[in-house]
């Protein structure tokens, strides 16, 4: 389902801050990964996911989605097939719209705009069964402007409308971030279920190393730019947080130094 090879990424060439983000990345997704992605700050984590989603150029290698070397395609034109949830719950919604009216939004993704917009009786029993499947009570509040949800909430309707189409990759950069452990763990195991349900391919960056270990079918180390460590099956479902750093100071040469993820290693302990 996707597919990098050789992608290459420098910020700044040629000047004082000149920045090698990817080195010579490669990585094969097959139809149904979930991957989640872990690493330090700088260690080309969600610039792989931007990569992917065309962001910006990459410097060489290919990107193949489903099929179609993506290189060159602009952000905007690979939204029809990516979906994406972002760090920011105030990104990926429109705060001044409805519910209903986002998710109309995110279904309509990829078609020609017309002046006959309106949301017809059928779409709004489809968004209704679909909001009841989160168990948050947005299905009686599909009326209601997004703006005035919670950041849990939000997350989990940019979720859904990242999910409406059924894209070929689902990016989730960072997605829980910013909200408490509690609601955190709920948007995870949301995300756990509509990529199951609808046999996603998915990529997902954190710093939490325990949750990196219990989402998805494949892990994927970062370093510098470049993968360290890659599992999956049951090597994967074996793995403790003590052990993913013994694997980046053995892959990497060196002792993690990186406050998030040495904080995600102290609440795993607590827990």
């Amino acid at each position: 389902m996707l597919t990098l090879t050789d992608v290459r990424k420098t910020f700044n060439p040629g000047t004082i801050n000149e920045k090698h983000a990817l080195n010579s990345v490669s990585l094969d997704l097959d139809d149904g990964d979930f991957v989640t992605i872990i690493g330090g700050n700088g260690a080309g984590k969600s610039t792989t996911l931007n990569a992917v989603a065309g962001v910006w150029p990459i410097d060489s290698g290919s990107i193949i989605i489903n099929g179609q070397n993506v290189v060159g395609l602009p952000e905007h034109k690979r939204a029809g097939f990516i979906g994406r949830v972002f760090q920011d719950p105030m990104t990926g919604t429109a705060a001044t719209m409805e519910i209903q009216e986002n998710l109309a939004l995110a279904k309509r993704r990829g078609q020609a705009r017309t002046l006959k917009w309106g949301i017809t009786k059928k779409e709004r029993e489809e968004y209704h069964e679909l909001l009841k499947t989160l168990d948050l009570g947005l299905e009686d509040r599909m009326t209601s402007k997004v703006g005035l949800l919670s950041g849990g909430q939000r997350q989990a309707l940019t979720l859904l409308m990242a999910t409406l189409k059924k894209p070929d990759i689902l990016l989730l950069d960072e997605h829980t971030a910013a909200l408490d452990p509690k609601t955190a763990a709920k948007v995870l195991e949301l995300s756990d279920k509509i990529i199951e349900e609808n046999h996603l391919t998915a990529m997902m960056v954190t710093h939490n190393m325990a949750a990196a270990i219990k989402h998805g079918n494949r892990l994927v180390m970062m370093n510098n730019g470049v993968i360290i460590y890659d599992v999956k099956g049951e090597e994967k479902k074996h793995l403790t947080v003590d052990m993913l750093l013994e694997k980046f100071e053995e892959a990497s040469g060196s002792k993690l130094e990186n406050d998030r993820m040495l904080l995600s290693k102290a609440d795993a302990e607590r827990s």
